[in-house]
């Protein structure tokens, strides 16, 4: 059988391609990682390892390593296995030493068989404790009864094999390479039964990673997105899709490059068997996503380079004059004084509170920029972040205990601590004092890596093992302070060698149990670096991308890899952030960027406006035509995120999720889906009028007219004007929409109209989530409706639980083959219209109701009821 490599190393992440049976390239697992070295015969044997000249690497890949490891290579032998109530516990013993300093003698093996589609694995230190990661994670109680996987040990030298009992395939088999565990290096390597491996981020390429000899490196880092680079996040997790359709994924549960103190090999795999099965088994252990507000999934409007509060107010006013939809306006860093954090420019923009107070009054929002460093060289008692944040010890201080001092926007700066319980309290007290004099409504934390403008600090940073480790992994600048803080500064928690991938993640949670606090509402936070749970706190973007149409192509893996990693709100800036967009590119970009789920047009200063109130008549009517239409789709995105919140499914997703067994769905990314049933084909390229794209088997409707298209799974040519993005709805659904608003405030106030497309055996399905759309723990406390909408042939089904009553105003039914002679609403009979096998019928019922409330038959085709009471 064909298999690929992966070898996990020193947050290194290494995708290996198909073995060879002719003898040289089998298992080459690297034995020389270290960059910037040329490897010679020499250097190899002094390892123990072999040495053989391969071809040149092709442009951008490592190539295939000269020095690899023998079959004989020494390793760690399983000494001991006992039975445990969850699994099982065991003890590995190295004889001799590895070629890395301080490799670990004894380790303890931790196996746990959770449940019967989740194993958790974990390697570490059999008598020093090390550092790992503080991530609340579910805790078994009982061991699985009916697994459906299998798991074998290799005894000397130490390995395990993984298979899936339903069909034998092994999904992991560490025994092709050596494990080696020592202070600062750790490597565990297996083969994977395919090549189609998603996940592993953050970075920019397509969706499928390749396994050409590719090396990726999980290390947060502040650099506009590139291929090859790592970039703001790290997410340890892989998603594989197996022969046969058939998924599973694994999650590494650690943050760093395991330090001194700390770091441990700590793996869940989820056994699915279906890719969205995976998805969910993962938030499962990691927490599902928080429920976003209403508000937050309408359009939002940046740019840095506002020059005032009356700037900024003059392109809300033009968004308003064009009736274009806006929910939520947002300044970056010009608002603020000196660029410090909580304060604003009494000049430049004295009418701020004036502007936030009238976005509130017509039912909009007001968000605004933070960043971490806090500015150090304000006259003492002048600046109260940061007198008060010295005072209390809440900043990243030195190997000799003195704050740590970069340099970002403000010039010199501390870093808030995290990691530090009390820095949340500062934190608070900061947001409330300033959201007294400004009350914003959410928060962009930016700068997070965290990001600083030199390599370390003002001093450099200190000779030693945690600034310059025995390894160094391939990360941009060769250096783990490159852009960023030592290595060694020290946090409350561990040192920052240990915490580096997790700074964004702990701002996030500060920030969103701050804004709990400060409105006691939902909070909205969309925030730069992201580690695994993020989720539960924030939202992401996809960073300082540009103005080209590639850009606008990766930004479609981008969010697909985030809504695996369990952040479903996730968008990126809309028409490109740095250069100048076009006409073309920018209405291109606002019809794709419409269905990102979180959808802001942002650019940076010095290049011309890009809002939709720029544009010529033509490419303005376009872009206010493709945000009414997303802005219709809200009830449908708001149940898609309570799904999501719920039980972790994913809102945009990959084709393959839905059609795992169509191979020709595992490369795709040019396309996306809005949950099952809405497929998304934007185009991407320039100087066209149509585009391309793969329609799954089965009856898909056209969004706006509702022509049906039979596929039998095909590359299809679709007309694409630039004023029309191509939307299809797949047989069988029922979505529901709203006549659209220019806020989401107005839209939902409008009825609700169902989009019905019937299946070739006349049947659909659909559900709709309804509350305030701003409280906390709607669903938890009841305090929503649920309605579930059900059409079949022979009769009708549906249920509801509600305190938030709307109404259904409209009707419409794609699919119907032949002119009904009457309709039925709740028995009565109703005027209907019918075209092009469409039926649309026009009623106003509230729904749900303290008895069936929406009853309509077509005799004698098909019925559709949804029913609900109201009251959790």
């Amino acid at each position: 059988m064909e298999r690929r490599k992966l070898c996990l190393l020193f947050s290194v992440l290494r995708l290996l391609p198909a073995l060879s049976r002719s003898g040289v390239c089998v298992h080459r697992f690297d034995c020389y990682p270290e960059r910037h070295v040329v490897v010679t015969q020499q250097l190899c044997e002094s390892r123990g390892c072999c040495f053989i000249e391969s071809p040149p690497p092709a442009a951008g890949k490592r190539g295939v390593p000269w020095c690899f490891y023998p079959p004989d290579f020494p390793s760690y032998t399983l000494e001991s296995l006992n039975e445990t109530a969850l699994g099982m516990v065991g003890l590995l013993v190295r004889r001799e030493k590895a070629y890395y300093p301080r490799d670990i003698e004894m380790l303890r093996l931790d196996v746990e068989f959770e449940t019967d589609t989740r194993l958790h694995i974990k390697i570490t230190d059999a008598a020093n404790p090390r550092y790992e990661v503080p991530l609340e994670v579910p805790r078994a109680t009982k061991k699985a009864e009916n697994p459906i996987y299998s798991l074998d040990f290799s005894w000397d030298p130490f390995g395990v094999v993984l298979r899936r009992r339903a069909t034998g395939m092994v999904l992991l088999n560490t025994t092709v390479a050596p494990l080696i565990f020592a202070d600062q290096f750790l490597q565990i390597s297996t083969s994977l039964p395919s090549k189609f491996l998603y996940g592993l981020g953050e970075h920019r390429g397509p969706l499928l990673h390749s396994m050409d000899w590719s090396t990726l490196t999980l290390w947060a880092r502040d650099v506009s997105p590139t291929e090859s680079f790592n970039l703001y996040g790290a997410h340890p997790f892989y998603l594989l899709m197996e022969k046969g359709g058939d998924a599973h994924g694994v999650f590494l549960l650690n943050s760093n490059a395991m330090g001194p103190s700390g770091g441990v090999l700590d793996f869940y795999v989820f056994l699915g068997p279906d890719p969205n099965t995976v998805i969910q088994q993962y938030q499962q252990v990691i927490g599902f996503p928080a429920m976003p507000p209403f508000w937050a999934l309408g359009f939002h409007l940046c740019r840095w380079g506002y020059g005032s509060s009356n700037e900024t107010w003059q392109t809300v006013r033009a968004m308003r004059n064009y009736q274009i939809p806006q929910d939520a306006q947002w300044n970056d860093i010009d608002y603020m004084d000196g660029y410090r954090d909580f304060t604003f420019d009494s000049q430049k923009f004295a009418s701020l509170p004036s502007l936030v107070e009238d976005l509130h009054k017509h039912g909009q929002h007001y968000v605004m920029i933070l960043d971490p460093g806090i500015s150090s060289t304000d006259p003492n008692g002048s600046y109260w972040p940061f007198d008060e944040g010295l005072r209390r010890g809440l900043f990243l201080n030195t190997t000799q205990g003195q704050t740590l001092i970069g340099q970002v926007w403000p010039g010199f700066t501390a870093f808030a601590d995290f990691s530090n319980p009390d820095t949340h309290q500062w934190w608070l007290e900061n947001l409330q004092r300033f959201h007294a004099h400004v009350p914003f409504d959410g928060l962009w934390i930016d700068m997070n890596e965290p990001s600083n403008f030199m390599d370390g600090s003002e001093e450099g940073c200190p000779p030693g093992e945690l600034d310059s480790p025995p390894y160094t992994p391939a990360v941009l600048g060769d250096s783990l302070s490159a852009k960023t803080v030592c290595a060694s500064a020290k946090q409350k928690a561990s040192v920052h060698y240990n915490l580096h991938n997790l700074y964004g993640l702990m701002e996030a949670k500060a920030t969103a149990s701050a804004l709990i606090q400060i409105w006691g509402k939902r909070p909205f936070v969309i925030s730069r670096s992201t580690f695994p749970s993020q989720g539960r706190y924030s939202g992401h973007w996809l960073g300082d991308n540009r103005s080209q149409w590639k850009d606008m192509y990766y930004s479609i893996p981008g969010l697909l890899s985030f809504s695996l990693f369990g952040i479903p709100l996730v968008g990126a800036d809309i028409c490109g952030f740095s250069g100048s967009t076009s006409e073309e590119l920018c209405t291109r970009w606002m019809q794709l960027g419409a269905f990102y789920p979180f959808a802001r047009n942002h650019n940076t200063q010095n290049e011309k406006a890009q809002d939709p109130t720029v544009f010529s008549p033509a490419a303005r009517t376009a872009m206010k035509n493709v945000l009414l239409t997303r802005y219709s789709l809200l009830p449908f995105l708001y149940t898609l995120f309570h799904r999501a919140h719920l039980q972790g499914d994913t809102v945009a997703r990959p084709l393959f999720f839905e059609f795992p067994q169509d191979v020709t769905t595992l490369g795709l990314d040019r396309q996306f889906l809005w949950g099952r049933s809405l497929l998304v084909t934007p185009v991407l390229d320039p100087g066209v009028d149509s585009v391309t794209g793969y329609v799954p088997r089965g009856t898909w409707y056209d969004f706006y007219t509702g022509s049906s298209m039979n596929s039998s799974g095909e590359m299809v040519k679709m007309s694409a004007p630039l004023d029309h993005l191509n939307l299809h709805i797949r047989e069988g659904a029922i979505l529901p929409t709203q006549k659209p608003g220019t806020t989401s405030e107005a839209t939902r106030r409008n009825p609700l109209c169902l989009i019905v497309t019937l299946s070739s055996s006349d049947t659909a399905w659909g559900d709709l989530f309804w509350d305030d759309g701003e409280s906390l723990d709607t669903f938890e406390q009841g305090s929503y409706s649920y309605v579930v909408f059900n059409v079949t042939q022979v009769g009708c089904s549906g249920e509801g639980r509600g305190a938030t009553e709307v109404t259904i105003g409209t009707l419409s039914i794609f699919g119907v083959r032949e002119p009904p002679s009457k309709i039925l609403l709740n028995g009565q009979e109703k005027p209907f219209s019918y075209l092009d096998n469409q039926v649309c019928l026009h009623l106003r019922v509230p729904c749900p109701g303290e008895a069936p409330s929406l009853r309509v038959s077509i005799p004698p085709l098909l019925a559709l009821r949804a029913t609900g009471r109201v009251g959790g």
